[in-house]
């Protein structure tokens, strides 16, 4: 019988390449950041010539979109299975923080600044919508009611981002507040902004989550 789709050895030989394209991508990624990508160089440390390498990705934005795509993945199954196990919004805050931790480039491709000249295609927005999915699930089984703002009332027309959520315009405010606050500690510490402080991030970090996800009256 005939091998089909993945299943043909050029397609099989084709994934392998693309996969060690995409390791010695997060490898320069770590090295010199997202800005600094190249694919010629890339193409040098597998020992093929630049044409040859285009013939996996058609060009830098190409190969960043794969990394973004594969940065989001990570994330939303990592949240996605913590969830399922039973994590609570403070667990799953953790949960986010142990895998930028776990490596901070992949951290900054997606919640870093920009890389210049690039924009990423829609189709990424819907694998990080399982993330905010998975986020804003947790938030709205928080106990108390969230409390009335002008925000909220904005965010009643204003919720598109939400990719559909039925949360009322409270919980949407209160999960921004938590999702940006998080991100800003976490953008900090990866930086090494605190490093000079004698402080500890991880309690810094833990201090917001049992603010933000304390019960409200």
């Amino acid at each position: 019988m005939t091998a089909t789709g993945t299943n043909t050895p050029r397609e099989r030989y084709r994934a392998q390449i693309r996969a060690e394209i995409t390791r010695h991508a997060w490898e320069q990624i770590a090295t010199a950041g997202a800005s600094a990508l190249s694919l010629n160089a890339i193409a040098k440390q597998m020992g093929m010539s630049g044409p040859a390498l285009y013939r996996y990705f058609a060009g830098r934005d190409e190969l960043i979109t794969a990394l973004v795509r594969e940065a989001y993945r990570s994330l939303a199954d990592t949240l996605r299975e913590a969830a399922a196990a039973g994590a609570d919004l403070s667990a799953l805050a953790h949960a986010l923080r142990d895998w930028a931790l776990t490596d901070p480039q992949r951290y900054f491709l997606v919640y870093g600044t920009p890389v210049p000249g690039y924009h990423a295609p829609e189709d990424t927005t819907a694998i990080s919508s399982e993330i905010m999915t998975t986020l804003l699930d947790a938030c709205a089984a928080l106990p108390g009611a969230a409390a009335a703002t002008a925000f909220g009332d904005h965010l009643a027309d204003h919720r598109d981002w939400a990719a559909g959520h039925p949360a009322p315009p409270g919980t949407l405010h209160r999960f921004l507040v938590f999702w940006t606050r998080l991100h800003g500690v976490l953008s900090l510490e990866l930086a090494g902004h605190f490093s000079g402080m004698d402080l500890d991030p991880a309690l810094l970090f833990r201090a917001e989550v049992e603010e933000l996800t304390a019960p409200r009256p």
